[in-house]
């Protein structure tokens, strides 16, 4: 009995893991296409080749679907290591360095990310994932800010310009928006916090 049930069984679980591999890649598909506050249980479902009822079986809620659509974009479009720019000790190279390594994953999977994060407010599913990225962008720009031995004020509108740097909005305004190459985007971001962190030029006195 073993030998033939334990083979049905590996068959099973193979099927099970199949099916749902299917499920979350039709998601993820409407997700970063249509966005996820017109993806319909229905849509994914004739997409994956399966019913309805077969969806709520994999993914009982929302927030599971989520879920696991957030970790398989995840595993196709990783996250820049920040090793790569870590060991940087000038301050302004580094940023340089974050950019352009965050910009360089901008311009694979920007636009992808922009859709579904566009619906973040009208689909509270997301509220986990949408946290997430925040979180992530901006323990990001808290990093970079540091190093730089800046005070008070100065250091607020470093840590300011860091986390606009950073915004994948501002990218979408700068390179495909504006037109930039993502050097000169770059460069002209981390002019922006250079300047940000500068002492405040005193005002010149009107001229008689």
């Amino acid at each position: 009995m073993k030998a033939t049930t334990t083979p049905r069984r590996g068959r099973r679980a193979e099927q099970t893991a199949r099916t749902r591999r299917r499920i979350v890649d039709a998601a993820v598909e409407l997700h970063t296409t249509v966005g996820p506050a017109r993806t319909t249980i229905s849509a994914i479902a004739e997409r994956a080749g399966v019913q309805r009822h077969t969806v709520y079986a994999h993914f009982p809620t929302e927030e599971a679907l989520f879920g696991a659509c957030s970790a398989s974009w995840a595993e196709r479009n990783p996250f820049p290591d920040p090793a790569g720019w870590a060991g940087i000790a000038d301050p302004r190279e580094r940023l340089a360095a974050a950019l352009g390594a965050l910009y360089a994953w901008y311009d694979r999977a920007g636009e992808e990310l922009a859709r579904v994060l566009a619906d973040a407010d009208r689909v509270p599913a997301m509220a986990a994932q949408a946290e997430e990225v925040a979180g992530q962008m901006g323990a990001l720009a808290d990093d970079l800010a540091r190093g730089w031995g800046l005070r008070g004020r100065r250091r607020a509108r470093l840590r300011a310009a860091v986390g606009h740097a950073l915004a994948l909005a501002t990218w979408r305004d700068l390179v495909p928006g504006g037109g930039l190459r993502r050097d000169e985007a770059v460069a002209l971001l981390v002019a922006m916090a250079d300047a940000a962190a500068a002492p405040p030029t005193p005002p010149r006195p009107p001229s008689s």
